[in-house]
């Protein structure tokens, strides 16, 4: 009896530091650095210096010149010049922050990050006009006209410089989410394949956890190993290294187990994710709602409504005939050079298949000899592909030396900016193929027949030559399903990167 109470009394005595050492675990903050919180400070710190930058040179292009009468208040005169710029730099920040846009999920990938820099600079601009017009305050409103506008394009291209730079490192392996996926042997292969497809992103698969597999072994038609059980996730991921839990079925956790997995995670060390089984969709689409706890995530069908229908073709028309006026002179220049250095017509029109299955000519600059189609087929049999999509000649005869510089950076397919501003192309699209490749379409493929083919697209900036036709499928697939104004923005400017920096890809 004596020994119980004496362990009675020691245990008592030991909850305190029990107690205490436990909450630590559950509410400490994080105790090694992370790239994250790295990279976070970083934005923290370009992003005030890029709107320092917009709002000094504001000032200095509207007051700097201007010569004030001598009977000026002088309290006016300095919230005019230092204290109306502090404040609005301080709400900028400030609500770049409250819209989440130096948050991991979001930094670095997709286009959610410039989406919320928009509202967030939005929402400035509003609060503060509205400000000054309920207290009429006339002085402030040519400098809030300039500086956000300016500002918002300086944020979009400080955003973009980093991402080049993040994209940089994630390709070496560095500023990645360490993953451990949890599921079944064949959900962990396909969000596996899908991850390693984007690289970019930023996840990188360390091992996973699969039912009765063993430690050591590979996860079936993978190269991730398998690190333990689902049973003990902690344990698995000590020893994989990882710092992110991504469960790619729930076959295999119970809804408790997952909620446990999400009691042991480290806060702000360790990360949960749940990975739906379904792919090919974007941002646009994805809207998640808590309904009595659980997190359901509706996804829209895709559809191109009239709106949006109506937004894609005058964007179309009003870019391609500004690009036209201002790419005439290089035009001119490209069609003399076409016709001083082989026979034949300056431009090739080839017949692809386009909105609807309707046929169209296509329009090029001619890069080949005359008579070049009449050859395709021999050559094909020659290498082998003539039974199969996406026909591509292996150093085509047929090409001209001029034609190679032309292909080489695209300049070939700037006539068809003449098929967009007639309707039958767009700037951004599905690649156009001719009735031979449509012919060979599955009935998931003929959906990229719903929309416009383009000049540009996913697959342009995404190995161009270099794609299967899977891929090819699957990345105009994802585009024709998941359209937004912002997403043609961003391929175009990536199509000018890959034009400039063409690769071994381009041919």
């Amino acid at each position: 009896m004596t020994d119980q109470r004496t362990a009675g009394v020691a245990a008592i005595a030991a909850a305190p530091s029990r107690i205490k050492a436990e909450g630590a675990n559950l509410g400490s903050p994080p105790r090694r650095a992370d790239w994250r919180r790295t990279y976070a400070r970083r934005l923290f710190v370009t992003d005030l210096a890029a709107l320092v930058w917009v709002v000094g040179a504001a000032e200095i292009a509207l007051y700097g010149g201007v010569e004030l009468p001598a009977e000026t208040p002088i309290g006016p005169l300095v919230g005019l010049v230092f204290g109306f710029p502090v404040l609005l730099l301080v709400s900028w920040q400030a609500a770049l922050a409250l819209a989440d846009t130096r948050a991991p999920r979001v930094a670095g990938f997709g286009s959610g990050e410039y989406e919320r820099v928009f509202d967030a600079t939005f929402m400035v601009f509003g609060v503060t006009a509205t400000l000054a017009y309920v207290f009429d305050v006339e002085s402030i409103k040519p400098f809030l006209f300039l500086t956000v506008p300016l500002g918002l394009l300086a944020l979009f291209v400080e955003r973009w410089l980093w991402r080049l730079w993040l994209r940089a490192r994630r390709l070496d392996g560095e500023y990645c989410s360490t993953v451990l996926l949890v599921g079944s042997s064949s959900s962990v292969r396909e969000i596996a394949e899908e991850l390693g497809r984007t690289a970019h992103a930023g996840y990188r698969v360390v091992g996973a956890t699969v039912p009765g597999g063993a430690a050591g072994d590979m996860v079936a038609g993978t190269s991730v190993p398998i690190v333990g059980d689902p049973s003990d996730v902690q344990g698995a991921m000590a020893v994989a290294g990882a710092d992110t839990v991504v469960v790619t079925s729930a076959d295999v956790l119970t809804a408790h187990r997952v909620q446990e997995i999400s009691w042991e995670l480290r806060p702000g060390e360790q990360y949960l994710v749940l990975a739906p089984s379904i792919v090919g969709v974007g941002d646009p689409r994805l809207h998640a709602r808590p309904v009595a706890g659980l997190p359901l995530l509706h996804v829209d069908t895709p559809e191109l409504s009239r709106g949006n229908r109506f937004l894609k073709r005058s964007f179309d028309v009003a870019v391609s005939a500004v690009l036209l006026a201002l790419l005439s002179p290089i035009l001119i220049a490209l069609a003399i050079a076409v016709r001083a250095t082989s026979p034949g017509p300056i431009l090739y029109r080839s017949e692809r298949i386009g909105l609807g299955g309707e046929p169209f000519a296509m329009l090029k600059f001619r890069s080949m000899r005359p008579g070049a189609d009449r050859e395709l087929a021999a050559l094909l049999r020659e290498q082998g592909t003539s039974e199969t999509p996406l026909f591509k000649v292996q150093n085509d005869p047929r090409i001209t030396p001029i034609g190679r510089i032309l292909r080489k950076y695209s300049l070939d397919e700037l006539p068809q900016l003449l098929n967009v501003l007639g309707g039958s192309m767009s700037l951004v699209g599905p690649r156009p193929q001719i009735a031979a490749e449509v012919a060979m379409y599955t009935d998931s493929a003929k959906r990229r027949l719903l929309t416009r083919p383009g000049v540009t697209g996913l697959w342009q900036v995404s190995g161009r030559s270099a794609l299967t036709w899977d891929d090819a499928v699957r990345l105009d697939l994802y585009y024709v399903e998941n359209w937004s104004l912002l997403g043609d923005v961003s391929i175009m400017l990536r199509t000018f990167k890959a034009v400039l920096a063409p690769g071994e890809t381009a041919h």
